[in-house]
């Protein structure tokens, strides 16, 4: 069984490829752009301190980019799962191109993160693919992250973010965060991998999506295989995409819901997410049984207690 069928996206992404107007905001390295299997995909450069497109295809940004971007938006037929190539793809790097690596989750700061997920929400982005461990933790990193993430919410922004490939049981500032949707990693049987990590609100609000040798497109134009939730994360990124193709006028909430109640149902107890059922999401929406969506942004609202509440930074320095 293919990865897409694990998920059920087959049956959705016969009805869609996606829209244009519906745009994925992709966190991560730069893009091999000139490759031949993104010829018709539109894809944009949010501007940042880092360029979008490769300069250095051997270099592991470049490689972990260009392989989650071909997962999300290669063109139909492609080596690559091409989940969502109707839809519009831009790029914020965060990953320099200083050299090679054999890991597959790149880090970044805090602080990195929180301004490219402002930079890629002011640009449109309707969902955000995030598949980076964080690097530097810090009380002060946590706020302006959760800032940046609480922009999001006000935004009507979904944010999808890799759980990570430690093998290890908690959370990051990321996972923890109630409107984003954490992804564990899984297998052809829909078992989740060891070396993904798992955590009270993984198993809550989270879900689980192939991510053991998936096979995506390079950086140097030939087909690359790869596992962990880096991988796992866009599949879960191109399914919310074609739902909100198919759904255009949809809240984030209902689409957020309809994905993830859909696929494990309202209430879990287990550290493991379920496993991403595309197309359970899908009838879902069809059938309207998205009335859940006022409970669901009662539970992310007093999840703010305490905190700050979401304002808008007014600016990526205004993070600071």
């Amino acid at each position: 069984m293919g990865p897409l069928d694990v998920v059920r996206l087959t049956f959705l992404m016969g009805r869609t490829s996606g829209r244009p107007e519906i745009s994925i905001g992709l966190i991560d390295g730069p893009v091999m752009l000139n490759l031949p299997d993104f010829g018709r995909t539109s894809i944009r450069e949010v501007p940042g301190r880092l360029s979008g497109t490769c300069n250095r295809s051997e270099t592991l940004a470049c490689s972990h980019g260009t392989f989650v971007a071909g997962i999300l938006a290669a063109r139909r037929g492609s080596v690559a799962p091409a989940i969502c190539p109707g839809c519009t793809l831009l790029l914020r790097p965060i990953f320099a191109e200083t050299g090679n690596g054999n890991g597959f989750m790149p880090s970044a700061t805090p602080r990195e993160l929180a301004e490219a997920i402002v930079d890629s929400v002011d640009a449109g982005a309707r969902v955000v693919n995030l598949s980076a461990a964080l690097a530097q933790p810090s009380s002060q990193g946590e706020r302006i992250l959760e800032d940046a993430l609480n922009y999001t919410v006000s935004r009507g922004v979904i944010t999808v973010a890799a759980a990570g490939n430690q093998g290890t049981v908690g959370s990051s500032a990321i996972t923890r965060h109630p409107w984003v949707i954490p992804v564990a990693a899984c297998n052809s049987q829909g078992r989740t991998l060891s070396e993904s990590n798992l955590g009270g609100s993984i198993g809550r609000r989270g879900l689980s999506a192939p991510g053991e040798g998936v096979t995506s497109l390079g950086s140097d134009g030939k087909p690359k295989t790869f596992s962990g939730t880096s991988a796992a994360a866009p599949f879960v990124t191109g399914a919310i995409a074609l739902l909100w193709s198919e759904f255009p006028t949809a809240t984030a909430c209902a689409i957020k819901l309809a994905a993830t109640h859909a696929s494990g149902g309202s209430r879990r107890a287990t550290i493991a997410p379920p496993l991403l059922d595309a197309w359970a999401a899908y009838e879902a929406m069809t059938s309207a049984r998205c009335e859940m969506c006022h409970e669901g942004k009662s539970q992310i609202q007093g999840s703010w207690s305490g905190t700050r509440a979401p304002t808008p930074p007014r600016s990526p320095s205004g993070l600071s």
